[in-house]
């Protein structure tokens, strides 16, 4: 998801420009100021509280901007992400926002901040009291806004730029001219988002082979856990032979060893535009693992593709892969193939239902030769990369 919070002083052009991002990247938008008005507009309890807080500029209670944006994200399933407009306004919501987006399995991707002159906004905010009326843009009101924003929200450009995702923006100029600078800096942000893609499927479904061929069409890292561990025991280190004869009869190897060797191997690659996961996560202890993993990086999985063959062409090809120079240990008996496969069915699947229910899940039809799976694997591949592109 791209999730973008557009920050500055009361009459920076916040709403005007949020008009114009939301349509142009397909985002749903959260105005705290718009919310708390629909409220105050509709008489609701909430609304009534808000109105006299409001009509005096200062800041609503956290306890009831969080109510209302934690209910309006979960209505935005259909977009490519979140424009927050107001919100965060103080680093206590800062943090309220890191923890709402942590529920989503996403972050925010970048702060956008207008940055206007003292005597500019003032000027706009009061030729805006003539045309709409609000109780807000008063003189009086005005000075105690601004006041307030100094005092308060500043401090959340700090909280963001220690996080290297604070970018200001130069909001003075025609609205065009200031839509064109922020676009610049969202689209050069997209760029630098990692997308991560989780390929699994039965033993023998091809995920290897096409791991790296998605992998080396999109500029991604590939990181195959098998690879990894098999190099470990070619080199006969401290892991490796731990991991010999585990691998050998084709078994789950304990997670802190997994986890060891693929954050070692992501921080050896972070100049990658992402990375494709094969042979990991294999159960739902490891999915959860791997997004911890990522949120240390800042990063989250991206998507989940399965290669879905049945399971007498899994046999089949792991049969045939014995007879070769790339066979494995556990391709080398029909109970060690079936192990495996029964594996898969008790413990892997339910990876898949995992990233189902984050809306991250599509299923690719494995069979056939390898150009026509790896065209309707990229399909979905594309259709994924520009959610998060």
């Amino acid at each position: 998801m791209l999730n973008i919070a557009l920050f500055g002083p009361p009459g920076a052009g916040k709403g005007t420009q949020s008009a114009l991002l939301i349509k142009k990247y397909q985002l749903a938008y959260i105005s705290t100021g718009d919310l708390l008005r629909n409220e105050i507009a509709e008489k609701t309890e909430l609304g009534l509280k808000a109105k006299d807080l409001i009509d005096r500029g200062q800041l609503v209670p956290d306890e009831l901007i969080v109510e209302l944006i934690e209910k309006r994200i979960t209505g935005s399933n259909d977009t490519n992400g979140i424009l927050f407009d107001g919100f965060p306004r103080t680093l206590v919501q800062a943090y309220i926002l890191e923890g709402l987006l942590l529920k989503l399995n996403t972050s925010l991707a970048c702060m956008l901040s207008l940055i206007v002159p003292r005597k500019e906004l003032v000027s706009r905010l009061l030729e805006r009291g003539k045309i709409s009326g609000r109780s807000d843009d008063t003189a009086e009101v005005i000075e105690f806004r601004l006041q307030e924003y100094n005092e308060k929200t500043k401090p959340v450009a700090e909280f963001y730029k220690d996080r290297e995702k604070y970018i200001p923006i130069q909001g003075v100029g025609t609205v065009d001219e200031v839509f064109n600078r922020l676009s610049a800096s969202i689209d050069n942000t997209i760029k630098n988002v990692w997308f991560n893609l989780v390929l699994t499927g039965a033993p023998g479904s091809g995920k290897g082979t096409q791991g790296r061929l998605i992998a080396e069409k999109n500029n991604l890292y590939y990181i195959s856990t098998g690879s990894l561990l098999r190099r470990e025991v070619k080199n006969k280190t401290a892991i490796g032979v731990k991991v010999k004869d585990l691998m050998a009869k084709g078994e789950l190897i304990s997670d802190e060893i997994v986890i060891q060797l693929i954050e070692q191997e992501i921080r050896l690659h972070q100049n990658m535009k992402g990375f494709v996961f094969k042979g990991f996560p294999r159960t739902i202890v490891q999915a959860y693992i791997l997004d911890g993993l990522l949120r240390r990086l800042d990063s989250t999985v991206s998507y989940c593709i399965e290669l879905s063959s049945p399971t007498l062409e899994s046999i089949k090809r792991l049969t045939s892969r014995s007879k070769t120079s790339r066979a494995r240990p556990y391709d080398m008996s029909a109970d060690l193939i079936i192990n495996r496969l029964e594996e898969y069915e008790e413990k892997t699947l339910a990876v898949a239902d995992f990233y189902k229910k984050q809306q991250k899940f599509a299923s690719v039809d494995a069979v056939g030769d390898e150009e026509s799976v790896f065209e309707r694997l990229n399909e979905k591949v594309e259709i994924a990369l520009r959610m998060v592109r």
